[in-house]
């Protein structure tokens, strides 16, 4: 079962170690982590998917990541409305002025930005939900992935209420 997590920690050295580190004791695997800044300047978000057998196992990682005393609010965000989106750059090959083509049309579909282009190669910009990036991965198969970088997703929830007004 796949969770998103929505924490705010003070903005200190450490704090994302400390809680990557509770988090993996546990044995739970984090699918993607990513921190960074908020509105206020001492508050740094972390955004964390992870994969848990079931409710209990989140809750207890909850818990515990509650006291931690850095943490100011946890948020399970899959228990209310949310929007999520990724950041994938993507570096392809490509042979022919043809095949350059192609993949401009390509990027037009997916509403990427090709942010680079080389002789030989291009990279793409995508912004969108995990499935719309898999989407285009799938597309681009046929042609050789160089490299790719995804951010894994940032989300927030729907609605006036934001995440530091939330319960845990």
């Amino acid at each position: 079962m796949r969770q998103h997590l929505a924490l705010l920690v003070d903005n200190k050295p450490g704090v994302l170690t400390h809680v990557a580190g509770l988090i993996s004791r546990r044995g739970i695997n984090i699918e993607a982590i990513n921190a960074g800044y908020t509105e206020d300047a001492d508050i740094t978000r972390i955004n964390i998917i992870v994969e848990v057998k079931d409710h209990w196992e989140l809750d207890q990682a909850v818990n515990q990541l509650a006291k931690l005393i850095n943490v100011i609010t946890i948020v399970i965000l899959d228990d209310k409305p949310f929007v999520s989106y990724d950041l994938a750059l993507i570096k392809i090959r490509y042979i022919t002025a043809k095949d350059r083509i192609e993949l401009s049309n390509l990027a037009e579909l997916f509403h990427a930005k090709i942010v680079d282009v080389d002789k030989q190669s291009l990279i793409f910009r995508l912004a969108g939900r995990e499935d719309h990036i898999d989407a285009m991965l799938n597309m681009l198969q046929y042609y050789e992935i160089l490299e790719i970088a995804r951010t894994g997703s940032i989300s927030l929830s729907r609605g006036k209420d934001a995440v530091k007004h939330m319960e845990t």
